[in-house]
């Protein structure tokens, strides 16, 4: 194989670069939408209910989510970029608004708990380093 075609061998194996004519935006965001229309579809097949238990409908963001690189890159676009961004965001808001993002707080236990906790360790060492001691000095007299 020749110097010549080894650059854009390797440029169609890993998906690259732009085309030359470079990215035209305006075709791109005519594209989205069918990704959206397909995506949309996708999650009316799951209750509303499970839309935000991402087990549920991951397969089909995945599958979204390749449309949009497909689409930016198709017409000279880098995924992700500014407007594809801006897209995603308002499919994200569209299906995901009410998924709450809560995460638990966690707390340290009341000191009652937490110094037990922290005392019984460090006077089981030091017990134990005192029992090494002691036996190590006291080594030719049988227990």
């Amino acid at each position: 194989m020749g110097p010549g075609l080894l650059l854009p061998l390797l440029l169609l194996l890993c998906g690259g670069g732009a085309p030359v004519g470079g990215c035209n935006e305006t075709r791109m965001l005519e594209l989205l939408p069918q990704c959206q229309a397909a995506f949309s579809a996708s999650m009316h097949s799951v209750a509303v209910w499970k839309w935000c238990d991402l087990a549920e409908f991951i397969v089909y963001y995945e599958s979204f989510t390749n449309c949009t690189e497909v689409e930016s890159n198709a017409v000279g676009c880098y995924w992700p970029n500014p407007l594809v961004q801006t897209f995603l965001t308002s499919v994200h808001r569209q299906f995901f608004s009410n998924c709450s993002v809560d995460r638990e707080h966690w707390e340290d236990p009341p000191d009652e708990v937490l110094v037990p906790l922290i005392a019984l360790p460090i006077l089981l060492t030091v017990a134990m380093a005192a029992l090494v001691v002691w036996r190590s000095k006291h080594t030719d007299q049988p227990l």
